[in-house]
């Protein structure tokens, strides 16, 4: 049970992705030789109605901020050794149906970043793992059950299990809500919030804190402008009164539109994760 949302987490499995692909050996972070799941980190089960105990406001708050120390003290590990390989990490975050499987699509393609590798976040399925694979580039998909985000722990299993490459960039696409994936560090470099001009102008103003852990935010879907009631420049506003001078990038996956200074704040990310430690990865791998 998460205590900051509510959601389940019992269901929660990681699942392995095929791929032909070879990477480099050497690395120190072991491959697990078993499909995870949760039961594996979490023995202890519930019993019926467990779920439903009235707990006191000052106890769920207690438990709430243990929960998120927790985590927390999990991504530090995960940013450690993602820093130690010179791995850029992203964290794709968005409303379900923003885009952020066909812009990651497009990406791998069209980019020149490489080498890439996903982790993806859903509740159910290999739909958008599969998409990924067919890309060639190697993905790990982590299905969270009732859970509605990504943790640091699931993060972590995950790059067990993909085992990136030093110098991989690594996009973590998280299950598609604009709440609590906003509370949970990975242990990624920088949040990606992705929002289309279907969804409507205020979201900044809705979901808030989504917005202030931005590190880019992206404006997709604008081929529809015409079509919808968006205003670009008024969503600007909304989101710069969150989270001044974060970067706002409209731009179209579909037309294509934007995508090349998606690209290049890609490869000035890269360079900032650190050259001395990209280069000495290239080197080792």
């Amino acid at each position: 049970m998460c205590a900051t949302c509510g959601c389940g987490d019992d269901a929660a499995a990681l699942i392995r992705v095929p791929h032909d692909h070879q990477h480099a050996d050497g690395h120190d972070h072991a491959h697990a030789d078993h499909e995870h799941t949760h039961e594996d980190h979490h023995p202890h089960q519930h019993g019926p109605g467990a779920d439903h105990v009235h707990v006191p406001a000052t106890e769920t708050v207690t438990l709430e901020l243990k929960v998120l120390a927790k985590n927390d003290e999990l991504a530090q590990r995960n940013r450690d050794w993602l820093a130690g390989r010179g791995i850029l990490a992203l964290n794709m975050t968005s409303s379900p149906g923003a885009g952020k499987t066909t812009l990651l699509e497009r990406t791998i393609r069209e980019s020149g970043q490489a080498p890439i590798a996903v982790i993806e976040g859903d509740q159910a399925t290999l739909l958008d793992a599969d998409r990924i694979k067919a890309t060639g580039c190697r993905v790990v998909q982590v299905n969270t059950g009732a859970g509605c985000h990504l943790d640091a722990e699931m993060m972590y299993r995950a790059l067990e299990t993909l085992d990136p490459a030093p110098g991989t960039l690594l996009f973590v696409e998280n299950v598609g809500n604009l709440v609590c994936p906003a509370l949970f560090d990975l242990g990624e470099r920088e949040k990606v919030v992705v929002i289309s001009v279907t969804e409507g102008t205020d979201k900044p103003l809705k979901y808030p804190h989504m917005f202030q852990a931005a590190g880019l935010v992206l404006v997709n879907k604008t081929d529809l402008l015409p079509y919808v009631d968006f205003d670009v420049d008024r969503c600007r506003e909304y989101i710069h009164s969150i989270h001044p001078g974060v970067e706002v990038l409209p731009l179209s996956v579909s037309s294509g539109t934007g995508l090349s200074t998606w690209y290049d704040w890609l490869a000035e990310q890269r360079r900032a994760a650190g050259p001395a430690a990209l280069e000495e990865a290239a080197g080792r791998a």
